[in-house]
């Protein structure tokens, strides 16, 4: 959770190092006090919040997991229980990692490297959004993950991660990443014919890392679904939000 405030603070110092545009050319993005404090109240509200609240996370006891039953968990989701691929955690975890740096791609494109000061603090809101409303729901929520469920799992189950499943950070941070890498793309390229492809490999890079999060084990259905629908929403408005009135 110390993670929260490293996010914030890189949040806060880029933003306010790069809000100005430039006199002599305009970007197809544009900072306004009017998105950019919204965004940045929320960020810093639920990742204080996730905050304090982690402080106080209790961890299972003994008698806690003596009293849980598979029955518990509704039909849905039940199938996530009876998972536990290391294969698919690791794979996940690569996943998951990959798609965080993945935007830094973008600046391949001469056009969008031109605009970087503009397009990395947005990249950074988004990142910063995402990463502290999934930690917020984690420890408001605290719901307990699958494999605690599951008689046969090897590892511990009396750790604060084990009541951490919903949502699923993996699957909205993935989904946040290529969303917005998409989205990005799509303004500096309208017209590009390879729109299709790039939003296909958006839509599909997510899907893949909740399967595998419920492979391993870690989560249910409907925290990759979630964590799916919270990182591509915030992928895709973050960027929109700051979109100039044209596109260039």
């Amino acid at each position: 959770m110390k993670q929260t405030i490293s996010y914030l603070f890189l949040f806060f110092i880029t933003w306010s190092s790069f809000a100005q545009d430039s006199s002599q050319y305009k970007s197809v993005y544009k900072f306004r006090l009017s998105v950019d404090i919204p965004i940045g109240l929320i960020t810093a509200g639920t990742g204080i919040a996730a905050l304090v609240k982690y402080r106080k996370h209790k961890v299972l006891t003994p008698a806690d997991l003596n009293s849980l039953q598979a029955s518990d968990v509704n039909k849905f989701d039940r199938y996530a229980i009876y998972q536990h691929s290391k294969a698919a955690a690791i794979t996940s975890d690569v996943f998951q990692y990959s798609a965080m740096v993945s935007p830094a791609f973008l600046f391949i494109d001469k056009k969008i490297r031109k605009d970087w000061n503009k397009v990395l603090p947005v990249w950074v809101e988004t990142f910063a959004l995402t990463s502290t409303l999934t930690m917020f729901a984690k420890e408001m929520m605290q719901r307990k993950r699958p494999y605690v469920y599951n008689p046969d799992y090897v590892g511990t189950k009396f750790n604060k991660k084990a009541t951490s499943s919903f949502f699923s950070g993996h699957t909205s941070i993935t989904a946040a990443s290529t969303y917005f890498i998409a989205m990005v793309y799509a303004d500096y390229h309208p017209q590009s014919r390879w729109k299709p492809l790039v939003w296909t490999s958006a839509a599909i890079f997510p899907v893949l890392t909740g399967l595998l999060r419920v492979k391993a084990g870690k989560h249910y259905w409907t925290d990759v679904i979630t964590g799916y629908a919270v990182g591509a929403l915030v992928g895709t408005l973050t960027p929109l939000l700051h979109r100039r009135e044209f596109r260039q």
